[in-house]
């Protein structure tokens, strides 16, 4: 019987590991087909180009002639990883390419006397060595980022806390290893799980990597802190104001957040929009609302105020929380995935709980963006009336 055959579209999968350069095979490229290294290749080719690229003086390029357009561009680029690497490694590089392009080089002292300079493996471990510093340097960094996320996670509730008539999923992916972006979902005071008022918080910390995530550590212990002294929600924004413009770096560090407080007994939902995305209500007859903001993002200037709202959610309907990743993910085209798009998403929404229609929500950007590298930390939260 014949095997059937392989979809078109699909590349065939490297070859069983019945030798020794099999099993090399799979150990090197853990088993992943050949179409998945090259999009991995091609995003993380996009991703070193864009980070380089920052440093070319595009405005420059473009006004020279299109055959001297590749050589700038080049060599900008060239300057450009340079300046990335310490005094000491650029010698490194430099010794190398000094090696390799005098490499092959001969030399007559006489009738038939010629001397040649073989350097090619001179130059070859020149660039080993500086790929094993470089690579021991990034496995460290990687090793502290590690335990940076997972002190993060610790911020953050692993678990949905158990509400009445309602439930509540969260997801969310950094761009690096830690985000600024911050969730959280809890009940103020100790006694309030037994029918008090659930504080849900959505915000995102201008920036990316290290510098928000401790911005967004500092944000979330102040709110907790706040929270359990059971101000009403504009004044307790007022007082995270405060607390953000002490450490916004003069407004560089602003932080746009939502800040809500669900009853779970008369599902009102009050709520401060400081500058952040406005959060989706889908309703049964799958209508949508948009919780507008109202106020400037967290960290601009103390004398800002923060007027809240309210609205009621009756069964069946879904609150949606998310941060600008969502919406500004984009494809390999450079194509965004917009507002608009995820709004029409939403309205679409089968008739599921709160952690299906979280799958669904993710699910769609990821197949929108596909093998794209993350541009932004991604989060979403999801309360579900039941």
């Amino acid at each position: 019987m014949s095997s059937p055959a392989t979809p078109p579209g699909v590349s065939e999968p490297p070859p069983a590991p019945h030798s020794r350069l099999g099993t090399f095979w799979q150990r090197v490229s853990e088993g992943r087909r050949i179409d998945d290294l090259w999009s991995q290749f091609a995003a993380d080719a996009r991703s070193s180009y864009g980070f380089y690229g920052k440093d070319v003086d595009w405005d420059e390029v473009n006004q020279l002639s299109l055959w001297k357009r590749p050589l700038r561009v080049a060599r900008q680029l060239f300057w450009a990883m340079m300046n990335k690497l310490t005094p000491a490694r650029r010698i490194l590089l430099l010794m190398a390419l000094v090696f390799l392009v005098f490499s092959g080089v001969k030399f007559q002292f006489g009738p038939g006397k010629t001397a040649e300079i073989q350097t090619e493996f001179i130059s070859a471990l020149i660039f080993l060595l500086l790929l094993s510093l470089e690579l021991a340097d990034k496995i460290t960094m990687k090793r502290d980022l590690e335990i940076a996320r997972e002190i993060q996670a610790w911020l953050v509730p692993s678990t949905p806390p158990v509400i009445p008539d309602a439930e509540v999923a969260f997801y969310t992916r950094a761009q690096n290893s830690v985000a600024g972006d911050y969730y959280d979902a809890f009940y103020p005071t100790d006694d309030a799980s037994a029918g008090g008022q659930l504080m849900l918080v959505m915000a995102d910390v201008a920036g990316k990597s290290v510098p928000a995530a401790l911005l967004m550590a500092t944000l979330q212990a102040s709110l907790r802190t706040i929270a359990s002294e059971g101000l009403p929600l504009s004044e307790l924004a007022i007082r995270l104001n405060h607390y953000a413009c002490a450490h916004s770096l003069g407004g560089q560090r602003f932080t746009t957040a939502v800040l809500a407080e669900f009853d779970p007994t008369t599902r009102r939902l009050a709520y401060v929009n400081a500058g952040h995305n406005s959060p989706v209500i889908r309703r049964a007859n799958s209508s949508t609302e948009r919780l507008e903001s109202a106020a400037l993002p967290l960290g601009i200037t103390p004398e800002a105020t923060f007027p809240s709202a309210e609205v009621t959610l009756q069964p069946g309907d879904t609150l949606v929380l998310f941060t600008d990743g969502v919406v500004e993910a984009f494809n390999a085209a450079g194509e965004e995935f917009s507002d608009n798009r995820w709004l029409n998403i939403i309205r679409g929404l089968p008739n599921l709980n709160a952690q299906q229609t979280l799958q669904f929500l993710m699910k769609s950007v990821e197949d929108f963006v596909g093998a794209t590298r993350q541009s932004d930390d991604i989060t979403c939260l999801v309360l579900r009336c039941s």
